[in-house]
């Protein structure tokens, strides 16, 4: 779930447990790749159903695979009693990765493109690693914060993104862009002060995980930069899930102990925590192919817009449903952060404009 060349973090994603990479805009097949051998080339959807309606689905799919597994994730960690965060990201990632290869070297989906050199490998290792980081931070706070509070933290990505832009590659904004991140900090504080289920080290790691998510899209920006090592999103997923699930497995057995058997002697007494968990997964990859098909069939800044609307329609359904109480106080901050990422998105086209 690969980025743009571009500073903007989008809210696509993941949010915070999210085990989604961003997506860049991605031409059509036959404009960026030719001819190929796609099963779907000369079978496609919109032969039977218009082109309206087919995006339409594709986006109410993105809404449901995104919410859904912020859903699942917190009732597996904080109500379903299954307090392994870093395995549960594990699982992810190794559902990425067979997924993936179905649908890249079977279903074709994307074109494969390989590694090509050592020195290729070494950078996509290094984002797996910050991308593992982020993915984990991002669950474990899921344990002690309410999914609505989560989102709100997480929509503070563009200023770390900003902040971290500016400390490695000195790239300064306008005035302007700066100005808009204010009432993104001033949101956050708000809410904060306000969130009767405030927990510090939830907190912690739910800021650790939207930092992780702006750093990655800075560094990806710096390493895959020529033509030869830029990746398509699904390739880069293709590579990143199973490097980051060997990260994670020495992790989760000297934190978390023997989680496998663990996990194993559960899943024998309730079977329904395997459907759980592969449900959950699947979801997981999802969220990265549905953020591939949105963009493929809208635009880059179409998701953008999706994913600030999301983190409200979350926040929103998971105060239905786990029931978390809420007070004026908090909703007003979380609005006003909201606020002002729309008013960042504006501020940094315009930018754009002023510099072309």
């Amino acid at each position: 779930m690969v980025e743009a060349q571009s500073w903007t973090t989008r809210r696509s994603s993941n949010p915070r447990f999210e085990t989604s990479v961003d997506i860049p805009s991605t031409p059509t097949g036959e404009v960026r790749y030719g001819t190929t051998n796609n099963i779907f080339a000369s079978f496609s959807a919109t032969s039977f159903v218009s082109p309206t309606i087919l995006t339409a689905l594709i986006i109410a799919s993105w809404y449901l695979s995104n919410i859904g597994v912020l859903l699942l994730n917190k009732y597996l960690l904080s109500f379903y009693g299954f307090k392994y965060p870093i395995f549960l990201t594990m699982l992810h990632m190794i559902s990425c990765t067979f997924y993936s290869l179905i649908a890249i070297r079977w279903f074709q989906v994307v074109p494969f493109q390989q590694i090509l050199s050592r020195k290729q490998f070494l950078k996509i290792f290094a984002l797996s690693a910050i991308f593992c980081f982020s993915v984990v931070c991002g669950n474990t706070s899921l344990r002690y914060l309410p999914v609505s509070f989560n989102q709100a933290i997480g929509a503070t990505t563009p200023f770390f993104t900003a902040i971290f832009a500016f400390l490695i590659t000195c790239k300064k904004e306008s005035a302007e862009v700066y100005l808009a991140l204010m009432p993104v900090v001033f949101g956050i504080v708000l809410a904060s002060n306000s969130e009767p289920l405030f927990h510090l080290f939830g907190f912690l790691m739910c800021v650790g995980s939207t930092a992780g998510r702006a750093l990655k899209s800075v560094v990806q920006g710096l390493l895959l930069t020529s033509d030869s090592e830029k990746l398509h999103s699904m390739n880069l997923l293709l590579y990143m899930a199973p490097m980051a699930a060997m990260i994670l497995l020495p992790l989760t057995l000297y934190i978390e102990g023997n989680v496998f058997s663990k996990t194993i002697d559960k899943a024998r007494n309730d079977s329904f925590m395997v459907f759980l968990l592969i449900g959950n997964a699947t979801v997981a990859y999802l969220v990265n192919l549905t953020n591939f098909l949105v963009t493929k069939h809208t635009s880059a800044l179409t998701l953008q817009v999706l994913g600030n609307a999301k983190a409200a329609v979350a926040a929103v359904v998971s105060v239905l449903i786990f029931k978390n109480p809420v007070n004026v106080m908090g909703i007003s901050g979380f609005a006003v952060t909201i606020m002002g990422v729309v008013l960042y998105s504006e501020a940094k086209k315009r930018s754009k404009v002023t510099a072309h």
